[in-house]
């Protein structure tokens, strides 16, 4: 946080693990990394112990959430046009920022996905990892989301409403629409009310409440992709 306070965050599950019932169930393979290879660090004080749904997808893949591929290593293994992957997909939390928007893998990765037309999956915070295709991209080379739009998470709720309601310690040290508007993405949202959006092959949602209507775009973007 800007005023030295540390927050305990990670991936907010239903952000998470909402797509991954809509991927899953339309057939796909989804594989699990981290950027350490150590677990997935979930928000579970926000999973819905409610839901079988949700509870089964994690049941499903709680060894893949527990014990992660390392990002780096996967993408040592050689990236082509043929590696198998269809798409990229980073969900939200706040801990989305730590680390990744910052690292060159993920870009490499990300810039992989653009070149090779696969499609990349985010929502709430977790646009803040289009950051990373700034990382390490060759010299002269544009940004390879410069003019795109995007749903995200607004800055004005972690500016406002998540401190006041106490959701976070203070100011934040930078706000993720602010720093995508600077590389030329526009957040097309001001509020949260589930809403999603494709442009090209990047389909993001606007928060936890996008969950649901992402992972049917998904599923039914990938789909329509292999038919």
């Amino acid at each position: 946080m800007a005023n030295g306070e540390f927050f305990s965050t990670g991936n907010h599950p239903v952000e998470m693990l909402l797509p991954m019932i809509h991927l899953d169930a339309a057939g796909f393979d989804i594989d699990i990394a981290t950027l350490s290879g150590d677990p997935v660090k979930l928000e579970m004080w926000a999973f819905p112990n409610e839901d079988e749904s949700v509870k089964a997808i994690y049941e499903k893949y709680k060894e893949k959430i527990r014990s992660p591929l390392n990002l780096h290593n996967v993408w040592g293994n050689g990236f082509t046009n043929d590696t198998p992957y269809l798409a990229v997909f980073i969900p939200g939390g706040h801990g989305v920022l730590n680390g990744i928007p910052f690292s060159e893998t993920v870009g490499n990765v990300l810039r992989w996905a653009h070149e090779n037309k696969r499609y990349f999956i985010t929502l709430c915070h977790g646009p803040a990892s289009m950051l990373a295709a700034d990382v390490g991209k060759p010299e002269g080379s544009k940004f390879i989301y410069d003019g795109y739009q995007i749903d995200v998470f607004p800055d004005t709720l972690d500016d406002q409403a998540n401190v006041e309601i106490g959701y976070i310690p203070g100011k934040m040290e930078w706000y993720v629409g602010e720093r995508l508007r600077k590389l030329g993405i526009t957040p097309l949202n001001r509020g949260i009310d589930g809403a999603v959006y494709r442009d090209r092959l990047v389909l993001s949602g606007d928060s936890p409440l996008a969950s649901n209507n992402l992972g049917k775009l998904a599923a039914k973007t990938l789909l329509e992709e292999v038919a």
